[in-house]
């Protein structure tokens, strides 16, 4: 068909690629980890640190390349379509909350656990606020997809056996879910209103805010790394700053502003199937039949909610939560997979 809208298409590209970026950092971090004695929270300031440095680079080149001559609007200022500097802050929040707290999951109950409760909580809670808060409906095929990868998520993560639940950790997965929740929820509600702004601002106001929620308990778990080989440890740290934080959580502000939430919260399930394949086929992890079913599910269910997604017509009636003239940043009308 020809009636798709092509900005939903790279929409739901940039989510693609943002989960799969995300999904390198584990690999990356199993190798720093073996290499220093740097700790998880350590690790997370300076992801946020670094991404802050590329960031603001980046934007620095952009504007010399582009803002010659052209007036600038006051300090403090938010220019039309953009987001308040609280609107901002309060999205860095919302980020540090989802990482802190789900590196805190992983401390008391685990990797395999906090990761399915983490990532398998998020959808539930995105679909229920995007219902109450925006209107985006959840039809039995969207419904269906979720349960799909949802299933694909705890086969892949806890398919290997051993893991144990524990109450405390399972608080702490689910205050990162809600996080993350509602870092997608206003991310959607804000490209609704054409208020999304500059992705990499938000992108670098998130780390910003990160790096300076993380500061004090890196450094209470020991913020410079003892290593024998640095180098190799200062390549990994400026990968982890630039691909899967710098680069992917542009792309993720990008794409979660113009596609649908509950939608966006599935697709990013890409990252653990991400980090599967690596472990398999860098690391050497071995391939098991519950990392297959895992896949093959997780897989499955993020193809049909892209399928449905580049099917909606461009430039349809706003939703019923959808201010008018939304429509540039809004996906058209829900399809019968929702």
């Amino acid at each position: 068909m020809s009636n798709h809208s092509p900005a939903a298409g790279r929409s739901l590209l940039y989510l693609v690629v943002a989960g799969a970026a995300w999904g390198t950092a584990g690999a990356a971090a199993s190798l720093l980890f073996l290499a220093s004695d740097l700790g998880p929270l350590a690790l997370s300031f300076w992801r946020c640190a670094g991404g802050l440095v590329v960031l603001l680079g980046v934007l620095a080149v952009r504007r010399a390349h582009s803002g010659r001559g052209r007036a600038r609007p006051a300090a403090g200022v938010a220019s039309p379509g953009s987001p308040s500097a609280g609107s901002l802050i309060v999205t860095g929040l919302l980020f540090t909350l989802f990482q802190a707290a789900y590196f805190a999951a992983v401390r008391e109950t685990g990797l395999a656990v906090g990761t399915v409760v983490t990532l398998g909580a998020g959808p539930v809670l995105i679909a229920l606020g995007a219902r109450s808060w925006m209107g985006e409906r959840l039809g039995r095929g969207g419904a269906l997809a979720v349960a799909g990868a949802l299933a694909g998520l705890a086969v892949l993560v806890l398919g290997s056996g051993g893991a144990e639940v524990r109450p405390l950790g399972v608080g702490w997965a689910l205050l990162s879910a809600a996080g993350y929740a509602g870092m997608t929820l206003r991310a959607r509600r804000l490209g609704q209103r054409g208020a999304a702004g500059d992705p990499l601002v938000t992108t670098a106001w998130s780390v910003a805010v990160g790096a300076v929620c993380l500061l004090p308990l890196a450094a209470a778990e020991g913020l410079l790394p003892h290593t024998a080989d640095l180098g190799r440890v200062l390549w990994l740290l400026l990968y982890v700053a630039t691909v899967p934080t710098a680069l992917a959580y542009a792309l993720y502000f990008t794409g979660a502003a113009a596609v649908r939430a509950a939608t966006v919260s599935v697709i990013m399930l890409i990252e653990p199937v991400s980090a599967a394949a690596i472990a398999v086929l860098v690391l050497g992890e071995r391939l098991t039949g519950a990392v297959v079913l895992g896949t093959v599910l997780l897989l499955t269910a993020v193809g049909a909610l892209i399928a449905a997604e580049s099917r909606r017509p461009a430039g349809g009636p706003a939703g019923p939560a959808e201010p008018a003239g939304s429509a540039a940043v809004r996906p058209a009308p829900q399809s019968a997979a929702r």
